[in-house]
């Protein structure tokens, strides 16, 4: 007994042809784009038309915690002899704070938050802006805050 291919369930449009009662379907057209109106990439895909589009990642801190709204002072501190605790670093929360690392890595920090062994923040970067930021305090020799 001969099948004919088109009935067979191995073909890729199944034994009822292209009008498979099963097979999923796309209920939106490209005009409609889906439940929530037109796609738009600068929105995302859950967004509801006219929404604002959300901050690049790292701009806000934990809890919506804003950034500085201005860029840290222009000068670069002489370094401190501060110790590096918890402590000690903690009079610098909400504060424009230089930081000095043991790898020889130097800036402008906005600290937010400080835990037992860690600090994070807002870092500037030149030319990009504070981003969203977390150091080990083992890794500060050395901060001074303004």
């Amino acid at each position: 007994m001969a099948i004919n291919p088109s009935q067979s369930p191995f073909n890729p449009q199944g034994p009822f042809g292209s009008s498979n009662p099963l097979a999923p379907s796309n209920p939106f057209t490209p005009s409609q784009g889906g439940p929530f109106g037109p796609f738009n990439p600068g929105q995302g895909l859950l967004q509801p038309p006219g929404s604002q589009v959300p901050p690049p990642p790292g701009a806000l801190g934990p809890g919506g915690v804003q950034p500085p709204s201005s860029p840290p002072p222009s000068f670069t501190p002489q370094i401190s002899t501060y110790a590096v605790d918890p402590f000690a670093i903690a009079g610098c929360l909400f504060r424009n704070t230089y930081i000095w690392q043991r790898n020889g890595d130097q800036y402008w920090f906005y600290p937010i938050f400080v835990g037992r062994t860690s600090v994070s923040g807002f870092r500037f970067f030149f030319g990009i802006g504070w981003r969203f930021f977390g150091v080990d305090l083992r890794a500060i020799t050395s901060f001074a805050c303004f």
